[in-house]
């Protein structure tokens, strides 16, 4: 205790009573390694304090009065200068270095606010998307994607609607889900992304898929794609994941949905590169239809190069399967928008 060191030998006489009762008696004080000494004029000592539970009594005010405590019935008189100055000095380093149980409590709430806000911003907003996406029903799913269809027809055109290529599509849908849950899949206008899943069991996609290739399979094979990239990332949660937090409690909790939140997100869906689905999920999914993979390679890069993996994992490399529609319903389809 640095304080305490140019103090060692500092003694002083105070006057000093045990109880309120007791008389004052005059004793000698003397600093002690932890404790202030209080002794007969003889040298017998009467009690030691500790230092650090010392109180003064009258601060500012001589003669000085001290405690062992704030609950002792103790007290010491004090009037010498030296003595008053070293134990002042000796008590105020002791409380300095020791701790600090206000500073602890504000540390302890700070870090209990810090961890609070992190969990409300890193946890908080996926919790409650899980939630939302799992309790929201399928009528209200229908209800956005419907929605979010209106306002991607909007930006980008309106669907193809040509009566024989509707049914051609149907056909095709039939063929390529095979009695799970069939989507409805709309075309549009070529100006928008090869396909879009949207809630409610919807995809969108592109009438370039059938007006530009020689076969019905490179639809099919965007549509299965699309289909695995949906199962993997529920396009519900996608919505809730870029409207934010706010949107996604007033959707929870009043079934609610503001009609500029989806229009803006309409755009982003329009304008954002799809994600990559897993190449062993799909080929495996390509196996279940019955189809090749290789016209779904090819329309993407027409070199193989960067598609090697599909083209080399076609189920049906060493299959002849039955044409995926016939070719008066291949015909119609292409002329889905055109009113054929």
């Amino acid at each position: 205790m640095t304080a305490l060191e140019q103090y060692r030998r500092l003694e002083a006489l105070g006057l000093w009573r045990e109880g309120p009762a007791d008389q004052r008696r005059e004793v000698v004080v003397s600093l002690g390694d932890a404790t202030l000494v209080i002794s007969t004029p003889s040298e017998t000592a009467l009690t030691h304090w500790s230092l650090p539970a010392i109180e003064r009594k009258n601060p500012g005010r001589v003669p000085a009065l001290y405690a062992p405590g704030a609950d002792s019935t103790e007290q010491l008189e004090l009037e010498d200068p030296d003595m008053i100055e070293a134990l002042e000095k000796v008590l105020t380093a002791i409380r300095r270095s020791g701790p600090h149980p206000g500073r602890l409590r504000w540390l302890l709430s700070a870090t209990m606010g810090v961890g609070a806000m992190a969990l409300a911003l890193f946890w908080l907003p996926e919790a409650l998307t899980r939630q939302t996406v799992s309790l929201l029903p399928q009528a209200k799913r229908a209800e956005i994607g419907e929605a979010l269809l209106d306002e991607i027809t909007r930006l980008a055109g309106r669907p193809c609607t040509a009566a024989r290529g509707r049914a051609a599509l149907q056909d095709l849908t039939n063929r390529v889900f095979q009695g799970a849950r069939v989507p409805g899949v709309i075309l549009l206008p070529a100006t928008i992304p090869d396909t879009i899943a949207l809630p409610g069991n919807l995809i969108v996609a592109s009438a370039a898929l059938v007006e530009d290739f020689e076969t019905p399979e490179v639809l099919a094979g965007f549509l299965l794609a699309e289909d695995v990239r949906r199962q993997a990332s529920d396009p519900i949660q996608t919505l809730l994941e870029d409207v934010g937090l706010v949107v996604t409690f007033r959707l929870l909790t009043t079934g609610e949905i503001a009609d500029d939140t989806l229009a803006a997100h309409a755009v982003t869906l329009l304008s954002r590169p799809q994600p990559p689905v897993d190449e062993a999920t799909l080929v495996a999914r390509f196996a279940d239809a019955n189809l090749s993979t290789q016209p779904y390679a090819f329309a993407q890069d027409v070199s193989g190069e960067t598609v090697l993996g599909l083209i080399e994992a076609d189920p049906m490399r060493t299959a002849s399967g039955a044409p995926l529609l016939p070719d008066d319903r291949w015909v119609s389809l292409q002329e889905i928008c055109s009113g054929g």
